[in-house]
């Protein structure tokens, strides 16, 4: 025997949607029908006339909203919740972009999310949009007669401190209310943090669209209404996502582009205040400064961001980057130093890199920038032994970064031919030269290009030394960098 449904209950709620549904009941109807047997608030109403759950809720809300520029929300299950109990305790009140983004998810008008408790707690500001709105839908513009303009008397004495008491009251809760939640904004940085790690081991591209995506929404939100410690932490996330496609146009040879998302994480770092995201900022336009020729700048960008007082391991990844700025520059005894700079950063660091992946310098990607370090410098037996550390150090790691690997075996490969070891140098190299063309990111082609450049001397002739260099220059031509020059629209930024 089945047990009786208990009145309320999911499955008596389930009951009666599809009771009323098959009897032709519209949805308004079955809201309605929910209101006045379980005694809901409207919000709750529609959302139970639907079958939806909150977060399936909070999420066509927040789809919704995007299609209203400048008002973009981004819901989630609690929010919705405290929106429908409002204005009862502990709730939060429903701003005009929530209560617009609703109406268009359920399929309703604003004001039939609204009860006489909604009307007589909503500022009068927001009551006169939803009038206005509701009479623009009830009433054909062309057939609607001009109204003529109402002069009102100007307030005097009690009236007058009235009406600035109900004015600053209406500020209030129009200054209390915010298009995002502290569980949303939680939900944005784990979602950048998964995106910097992907993009160790993923294809760029797919991943340049995913970022752009997901800074989008983070734009959208900026631009509404929140608390000022949320727009600090909406910041922080634009800020690491402008980062990030910074890194992925410089490793997809779009240097230009990513100095211009560089800035733009840089406001986001200074509009934040947030000295980890300052650092990494600067590690990042060091980086682009690096490839694109600007060497003094890479050394500033990584000395500048190394005056922030940041946790992790970004002060080791700019040091790092001031070494390798310094040894193309053939300053030697300053790229050495650097050198010793970081290792002396990894022994002091302190904290956890907040976000990780790409923004982070494992012990491996510190040995890779140290091999290159001693080529430039003159020191292939040094290199050779830090690329060999670099790999151990790689295999244990959790994830293997295939840019940064593939780095450390070009390494590995110019130390054995500045000892005249061609055949070593083509051991080396297999594991890059068999890298997908997806993953042949710019600095991996430039450093297979230069190693190339370099078997033009004496000891790098040879039969191995003849069939690398065609395997490399075939390389460089079935590579990411090239496939977006090749695509259409490339030219048209």
């Amino acid at each position: 025997m089945n047990a009786p449904i208990k009145p309320g209950s999911k499955a008596d709620r389930d009951a009666l949607r599809q009771d009323m549904a098959v009897a032709g009941c519209t949805t308004a109807d079955i809201a309605i029908e929910m209101r006045t047997r379980y005694r809901m608030r409207p919000r709750e109403a529609w959302r139970h006339a639907h079958g939806w759950t909150l977060q399936e809720t909070a999420d066509r809300i927040t789809q919704a909203s995007s299609r209203r520029p400048g008002e973009s929300v981004a819901a989630d299950a609690s929010l919705v919740g405290k929106w429908e109990k409002w204005p009862a305790p502990s709730s939060r009140r429903p701003s005009l972009a929530v209560l617009f983004a609703a109406a268009e998810a359920f399929g309703c008008r604003i004001a039939d999310l609204l009860d006489l408790a909604d009307r007589r707690s909503l500022p009068d500001a927001d009551l006169r949009v939803i009038s206005s709105q509701q009479q623009d839908a009830e009433q054909s513009p062309a057939l609607a007669a001009p109204k003529p303009p109402v002069s009102t008397p100007e307030p005097t004495g009690s009236d007058l401190v009235h009406l600035a008491a109900d004015e600053s009251a209406t500020w209030a809760q129009w200054a209390e209310a915010s298009n995002v939640g502290d569980i949303a904004i939680e939900q944005l940085m784990a979602e950048t943090r998964a995106l910097a790690a992907d993009y160790l081991i993923s294809d760029p591209v797919a991943l340049f669209v995913r970022t752009r995506a997901l800074r989008d929404r983070v734009f959208s939100l900026v631009e509404g209404h929140q608390y000022p410690r949320q727009s600090a932490d909406l910041y922080v996330v634009a800020g690491y996502l402008c980062g990030l496609l910074a890194w992925m146009s410089s490793d997809l040879g779009q240097l230009r582009d990513a100095d211009t998302q560089g800035r733009t994480a840089w406001l986001c770092a200074e509009l934040s205040g947030h000295n980890d995201l300052r650092a990494w900022v600067m590690s990042t336009r060091s980086k682009v400064a690096f490839w694109d020729g600007r060497l003094r700048d890479a050394v500033n960008f990584a000395r500048r961001g190394s005056t922030y007082c940041s946790t992790g391991s970004v002060s080791v990844l700019l040091a790092c980057q001031e070494a390798d700025a310094w040894s193309e520059l053939g300053a030697v005894s300053e790229a050495l130093a650097a050198v010793g700079r970081a290792a002396d950063a990894r022994d002091t660091m302190v904290g956890g890199d907040e976000v990780g992946g790409i923004f982070a310098c494992p012990p491996a990607r510190q040995e890779n920038y140290a091999a290159a370090v001693q080529l430039r410098v003159g020191q292939p037996a040094e290199a050779l032994r830090a690329a060999d550390s670099a790999l151990t150090l790689l295999a244990v790691e959790p994830v293997r970064a295939y840019g940064t690997e593939a780095q450390i075996h070009i390494s590995q490969a110019a130390a054995h031919l500045a000892t005249g070891e061609a055949e070593g140098a083509l051991e080396a190299l297999a594991p890059v030269l068999s890298l997908p063309p997806d993953h042949r990111l710019a600095p991996v082609t430039r450093r297979l290009s230069e190693l190339s450049s370099g078997m033009s001397r004496p000891y790098a002739t040879g039969t191995a030394a003849i069939g690398l260099r065609a395997a490399i220059e075939e390389f460089c031509v079935d590579s990411a960098p090239r496939h977006l020059a090749l695509s259409p629209g490339a030219g048209s930024a």
